[in-house]
């Protein structure tokens, strides 16, 4: 059984297509266009029944003049299926059908590559903990304090009215956010 269907495109006449009448398909094959002429487009169309096991990355190819280009067809499914491929070109001047068979069991295991890093230990990931205390700034600490402390330096005025207290609280809140302005800029 051939590893691909060839597909000949451009050999006796522009867009004509020369095809095998059925190809029998036991996985995944290849569809080889193999473009004699000028550069063209070719369609490709699988029905219903073979589109229940099979698949196209892509239906429109562009084939550049005296090449060849291999267009991938995936089964994935089981058979028993009879179906067909409908080939296209000349945006549809020309147009030809090839019966594919898939037998029952018709997917061949494909080999998986596996990359060689997949078979290293993959480093544990680092527990997340709470921040500590150490992880703080000083600046909201001290900002908390210093509010504090200008609260408890208002309260001492208002209850002993002594303009000596006043004084030494003024220049104590004074000093204290001096300190906290110091203490923010630089965290």
């Amino acid at each position: 059984m051939p590893d691909s269907l060839p597909v000949h495109l451009n050999r006796t006449d522009i867009h004509s297509l020369e095809v095998p009448n059925e190809f029998d398909a036991t996985g995944s094959f290849d569809v080889r266009l193999v473009n004699h002429g000028e550069a063209l487009h070719v369609h490709l169309h699988l029905d219903d029944s073979l589109s229940s096991v099979a698949s196209l990355d892509a239906t429109n190819h562009h084939v550049r003049a005296e090449t060849d280009r291999l267009v991938r067809i995936t089964v994935d499914g089981d058979g028993p299926v009879r179906g067909k491929l409908k080939v296209v070109t000349g945006y549809g001047a020309e147009t030809r059908y090839i019966d594919i068979y898939i037998p029952e069991g018709g997917t061949e295991n494909e080999p998986v590559i596996v990359d060689d890093e997949l078979s290293k230990p993959q480093p544990k990931p680092a527990p997340e903990s709470e921040p500590g205390l150490e992880d703080l700034s000083a600046g909201p600490i001290l900002a908390a304090g210093g509010f504090t402390v200008l609260i408890a330096g208002l309260i001492t005025l208002v209850l002993t009215e002594s303009l000596l207290l006043t004084a030494v609280a003024v220049l104590a809140v004074t000093i204290l956010l001096g300190l906290l302005s110091v203490a923010v800029r630089s965290s």
